[in-house]
């Protein structure tokens, strides 16, 4: 069979174009959009009789869900299942103080880690961003302490805990001349939420410095 040399030059320029638009295909080429990055959950979950601690549970998830990328998913304690603390990629408590410590409905929480959800033995929340904010009656109630309790117990299960808002978390006092929480305590809050949605965003894009 005879060829012209115009089909042959033909080939020699059909032949390249088909391999590259095989190779795309494929996905051995460049994509030139950006894949979109993977959603980061932050859970925060609290529990409340009065209201208040449930006020500052709401200004987390608002600094959560001020952060591109980051989804937040706002639960009592005893609302949380296994799924939703699987699922989280940084996991926020709030208390309020009793007795300077964390109330009994959040210590069941932590308790059902290992008893309901099967955290232990496998430390299945390891590496996952942590943080706390807590509520208490009186500017030396046992807030300090309550926070680094929760925090404690995110340790123990080899959990990377965050601060904001204060030096352990966010913090309100309820009573006293102004009672209630004010918007200083609600921003602290807020700022909370938002440096544990930027730690979680940096660490699943593998960003951190």
């Amino acid at each position: 069979m005879v060829f012209s040399l115009t089909s042959i030059s033909r080939n020699r320029i059909l032949v390249p174009l088909f391999l590259c638009a095989l190779f795309l295909v494929l996905g051995f080429g460049e994509v030139s959009a950006d894949k979109p990055s993977p959603l980061v959950k932050v859970l925060v979950t609290y529990h409340s009789l009065s209201g208040n601690t449930e006020r500052m549970a709401e200004a987390v998830a608002d600094g959560v869900k001020s952060i591109s990328g980051a989804e937040a998913i706002l639960k009592r304690v005893g609302k949380v299942t296994a799924d939703d603390l699987f699922s989280a990629d940084a996991v926020v408590v709030g208390s309020p103080v009793y007795w300077s410590n964390m109330s009994g409905e959040v210590k069941t929480f932590f308790d059902n880690w290992q008893f309901k959800f099967g955290v232990f033995p496998d430390f299945k929340m390891k590496n996952k961003i942590g943080a706390a904010f807590a509520t208490g009656g009186q500017v030396s109630s046992g807030k300090e302490v309550t926070l680094l309790t929760i925090l404690a117990a995110m340790l123990g299960n080899q959990m990377i805990v965050v601060s904001g808002g204060g030096a352990f978390g966010a913090s309100a006092t309820t009573e006293g001349d102004s009672p209630g929480i004010d918007n200083k305590e609600l921003a602290d809050a807020k700022a909370l939420g938002r440096r544990v949605a930027e730690v979680a965003v940096m660490m699943k894009r593998g960003a951190l410095p």
